[in-house]
C-alpha cells in the first residue's frame, strides 16, 4: 500500500516538476504596455475596432498595428488614455452617432404578408425579402437592439428602434448586423437627417409608406445653404453646409426630416412657434 502511494506521489511530482520546466521554456513574454492600454479599454468586445476583441486590439496598437484611437466605444477619453501609455500626440476624429434611416413603421409603411417566425430581422429578410412592402425600409424585429452592448438602442412604439445618442459609442455592431443598411455612422453635430433610405419614384414610394421620401426636391430648393441634394431619388443632407435654419424640416411634405435637440432648440431661436413642434 505505502509503495503505492510512494509511487503515486512520486510520478505527481515528476509531473509538477515538468510542467513548471515547461512554462518557463516555453512562456511568451507579455508587453507590459498590452497590460496597461487592456486595463483602460472599455472591456465590451464590441469588435468596432475591427479585431477579436478588446485583447486583440490592446495587442494591435501596441505593436503599431491599429490607430490610437480605434476603440470607438471608449472614445476620445480612452484614446488619450492610450496615447499617454504608448508616449503618442492623440489627434482624435469627429465623434459619430449611429441614426436609423427609416420612420416607417408599422402605422406608417405597408406589409406584404403576415410574418410568423424567429423574431429577427435576418431571418425575416430571408423570408422573400421580409414581409415589408418598402424594400429598403425597417423590419421592426429589433435585431440592433439585441445586438447593441451598450444599450443605447430601444425599440420605439412602432416598432421603429431608437438610438439613444448619449449612449450610442458608434461601435457599429447594429451598422454590421442591420439586413437591409439602413443604419448609419453620421456625426454627432449634424443636427439634421432625411430619414428615408428608399430610391424608389413618388408614386412607388406612397404606394407601400406614407412618408417615405418622394424625391420633390423642395427641401433642395428651400435650402439657402445648397446644404441638401438628390442621390437617385433620396434627398441627403451635407452636414458641412447645414447651418441647421430648419427650412428643410418645415418644408418638407412627407415629414421625414429629422432634428435632434439641438436642431430643435436652433429652430425655437428663430421662431417661438417651432418650439411647440414636436420631433420625433
Amino acid at each position: 500500500m505505502w509503495a503505492a502511494i510512494l509511487a503515486l506521489g512520486g510520478i505527481a511530482f515528476i509531473s509538477a516538476l515538468g510542467l513548471g520546466i515547461a512554462s518557463i521554456f516555453f512562456s511568451v513574454e507579455v508587453d507590459p504596455k498590452v497590460q496597461e492600454i487592456g486595463e483602460v479599454l472599455p472591456g465590451a468586445n464590441c469588435g468596432g475596432c475591427g479585431f477579436p476583441g478588446c485583447a486583440g486590439f490592446a495587442e494591435a496598437v501596441a505593436a503599431g498595428n491599429a490607430e490610437v484611437s480605434g476603440c470607438a466605444a471608449g472614445g476620445e477619453s480612452v484614446a488619450r488614455e492610450i496615447g499617454r501609455i504608448l508616449g503618442l500626440n492623440v489627434k482624435t476624429g469627429t465623434k459619430k452617432v449611429a441614426r436609423i434611416f427609416c420612420r416607417g413603421g408599422i402605422t406608417h409603411a405597408q406589409e406584404k404578408y403576415e410574418y410568423i417566425g424567429v423574431g429577427d430581422c435576418r431571418a425575416a429578410q430571408i423570408l422573400a425579402g421580409g414581409p415589408k412592402s418598402c424594400i429598403y425600409g425597417c423590419l421592426g424585429f429589433g435585431t440592433c437592439v439585441q445586438a447593441c452592448p451598450f444599450g443605447a438602442i430601444s425599440m420605439g412604439p412602432d416598432r421603429i428602434p431608437l438610438i439613444d445618442p448619449h449612449k450610442c459609442t458608434s461601435c457599429g455592431r447594429c451598422v454590421s448586423i442591420c439586413p437591409r443598411h439602413i443604419i448609419k455612422l453620421v456625426p454627432a453635430s449634424q443636427s439634421f437627417s432625411v430619414l428615408c433610405s428608399s430610391h424608389d419614384k413618388g408614386k412607388q414610394v406612397k404606394a407601400v409608406c406614407k412618408i417615405g421620401c418622394i424625391a420633390c426636391q423642395i427641401c433642395v430648393k428651400k435650402c439657402p445653404e445648397e446644404a441638401i441634394h438628390m442621390e437617385d431619388s433620396l434627398a441627403v443632407i451635407d452636414p458641412e453646409k447645414c447651418v441647421s435654419c430648419g427650412l428643410c424640416w418645415e418644408k418638407c411634405p412627407q415629414k421625414i426630416i429629422w432634428a435632434d435637440e439641438k436642431g430643435m432648440a436652433s429652430m425655437a431661436e428663430k421662431s417661438p412657434e417651432t418650439s411647440k413642434e414636436v420631433s420625433v
